[in-house]
This record gives structure tokens, C-alpha cells and sequence, in this order.
């Protein structure tokens, strides 16, 4: 009896190693399946968006990309899009970047997913400003408070109830700014005053994007 007290406990104590090792692996694998789980090709996405974006700084580049009123009048449509890639410093650039990175792994959406929005909305901001008194507008903001107010409300409309806190979130942000204005510290490190106006016009954009998409989707699901 003795003996086989002993023998079952060394067996339960083996177990327990073996038992602890495979759960270490089956960590390890989990991680790595979050880590890929969220698709390889959005990673390549927001690397080649964050390169690209980057470059832009290069002077010649940010003077011929730059979101500018009189040479969007003169024919250079281009800049509707390309000023939001742009940015007033390295600091802008990094703050706005890194916002995407972050809503991009909090919303897990697929390559297409993110490029497809991204263009619509970053093309409606700039279109939508040129019915502000700006005269020039650089920076990823507007594009971004768009992004997040599509990808709630899309949860939202899909019966994910606790998104709807982040859509009014994101309004109340905005409402404020129009009221208040924006962060002086913000201003301060980007070199520039912050364009609200952009903001607004991304919520705009964002919401109605995804009251759209979701609109389309159950028309088609009928």
C-alpha cells in the first residue's frame, strides 16, 4: 500500500511537469495565433501606410502633396487625398501613425477592410474642408476620428451594444472641440493649430460610411 502511494504520487508529480509544459506551449501558441490571427497582410498594410507617410516629410514631396486651397482650385485634385499623408512634424507623424496602428489592432480589421475606408474617408475630409476657411491642412486626424466612428458604429449596428459607447465617445470628442477647441499641448507639439474642422468632417465621413455599409449589407442579406 506503501508502495503504491509512492508510485502514484512520482506519477502525479510527472504529470504535473508534463501538465505544466504543455501549457506553456499551448501559451506560446496562443500568442502567436493572436499575433497572426489579426492578418499578416494588415501589418504590411500599416507598414507600407507608415513608409509612405514617412516620406512625405522629405521637403520637395510635402510641398507637392500638402493639402493647399489655391492648388486644388488650379487643378491639383490630388491633394484632396495626399494632404492627409502628410504631416507638420516628425512628432505629428508619429502621434497620428501610431493611432492607426493602435485602432487598427483594438477593430481587427482585415488589409481590405482598413485601405477601403481609410481612402473614402481621408477623401471625404478633404473634400469636405474645402468648404472651411482653411487654406492648407496636413495630418492623418480627420482620417482617424472617421475610422474609429465607422468601425463603432458598424459594432454598434451588428448588435454589439457596448460600441455604442464609443460612438457617442467619439461624438462627445468632437462636439467638444467644436465648442472648446482642441488641446493646447497638441498644437504645441505638432507646430500647428489643430484642425478641427478635420475632425468633424472625418466623424461626418465615418458615421455615414458605416450607415451605409451596414444599409447595403442587409438589403443584400433580404
Amino acid at each position: 500500500m506503501f508502495r503504491w502511494v509512492l508510485k502514484n504520487d512520482k506519477l502525479n508529480r510527472t504529470f504535473q511537469r508534463d501538465n505544466g509544459r504543455t501549457q506553456a506551449r499551448f501559451t506560446r501558441f496562443t500568442t502567436l495565433g493572436t499575433i497572426t490571427g489579426h492578418d499578416v497582410n494588415l501589418y504590411l498594410l500599416l507598414l507600407a501606410i507608415s513608409l509612405l507617410s514617412l516620406s512625405l516629410q522629405w521637403p520637395p514631396l510635402h510641398e507637392l502633396t500638402l493639402w493647399h486651397f489655391s492648388a486644388i482650385e488650379q487643378g491639383q485634385w490630388w491633394r484632396i487625398l495626399t494632404g492627409n499623408f502628410a504631416h507638420t512634424n516628425f512628432a505629428h507623424w508619429a502621434m497620428n501613425l501610431a493611432a492607426l496602428w493602435i485602432i487598427s489592432f483594438v477593430f481587427k480589421p482585415t488589409a481590405r477592410q482598413l485601405l477601403i475606408p481609410l481612402l473614402l474617408i481621408s477623401l471625404a475630409v478633404g473634400v469636405m474642408i474645402l468648404a472651411s476657411d482653411m487654406q492648407s491642412y496636413v495630418g492623418l486626424s480627420g482620417t482617424l476620428h472617421g475610422l474609429f466612428a465607422y468601425y463603432a458604429l458598424n459594432e454598434a449596428l451588428n448588435g454589439r451594444r457596448s460600441s455604442w459607447l464609443l460612438v457617442l465617445g467619439v461624438i462627445g470628442k468632437v462636439a467638444w472641440e467644436q465648442w472648446f477647441g482642441a488641446s493646447a499641448s497638441t498644437a504645441e507639439l505638432i507646430g500647428a493649430r489643430v484642425a478641427t474642422e478635420a475632425h468633424l468632417a472625418g466623424l461626418v465621413g465615418g458615421l455615414l460610411l458605416a450607415a451605409g455599409h451596414c444599409f447595403l449589407q442587409r438589403k443584400l442579406s433580404q
